[in-house]
């Protein structure tokens, strides 16, 4: 009876890592979102890892991961390791490509609980008065990785991160953009106001030397 149970358990397993190593190669996560903000404004959040904390969906699963940065502050060559919690794993992130404020392409490396390589990267273009930004990311499955697909749903999983983090993107980026715009609105305030002064003064100015002048005049025609 035993190894009847045995057999059965053994012809189970073999149907099971049959039918995922039919599972697909690759895999394609990808969102999307509109921002009422300027592409260099968002590219900003995006091409600097230090500003990541304040919209990263991760960030918010772990508050105390530690995190190293190494390379230039942004661009091609700036990288970011973590390592936290159960949730975020330890990994680490790489600029390949940066062309501001239109797209930037990252290396992700997982480590824990899971060794994967991914790339990812964001695609930021014009649309009406807003700018659309899109995050994707494409990923490879070896055999593990088939089945791990066979419970998990990556577009859900990833998914749900990225939407996340899309979203709080958007409010970071269209806060700082409406206080740039007032801040622009001030300074433009502000030269009005100087223009206008220069102007009065220089009219104030006109009219002395215009009344200077008749003045001299008259003395002129007295003498």
């Amino acid at each position: 009876m035993f190894k009847k149970i045995l057999i059965v358990v053994a012809v189970i397993v073999a149907g099971f890592l049959v039918f995922a190593s039919t599972r697909a190669e690759s895999y394609h996560v990808e969102r999307s979102t509109s921002i009422a903000a300027p592409a260099a404004v968002i590219f900003a959040q995006l091409d600097d890892f230090k500003a990541w904390p304040a919209w990263s969906p991760w960030e918010k699963k772990d508050p105390q991961m530690k995190k190293t940065f190494e390379g230039p502050a942004s661009g091609v060559g700036s990288s970011y390791a973590w390592q936290g919690n159960k949730e975020v794993g330890k990994g680490r992130m790489s600029v390949v490509a940066s062309l501001p404020p239109t797209e930037l392409k990252l290396k992700l490396e997982f480590i824990e609980p899971f060794t994967a390589v991914a790339a990812t990267g964001f695609a930021l273009a014009p649309a009406g008065e807003k700018t659309a930004v899109t995050w994707a990311m494409d990923g490879t499955n070896n055999f593990m990785g088939k089945v791990f697909s066979v419970f998990m749903d990556m577009d859900k999983i990833i998914g749900g991160d990225f939407e996340a983090g899309l979203g709080a993107l958007k409010a970071v980026a269209e806060e700082e953009a409406s206080k740039r715009a007032a801040l622009q609105a001030q300074a433009a305030a502000v030269a009005a106001a100087q223009a206008a002064k220069a102007a009065a003064d220089a009219a104030v100015a006109a009219n002395v030397a215009a009344e200077t002048a008749a003045s001299s005049k008259e003395k002129a025609k007295k003498k």
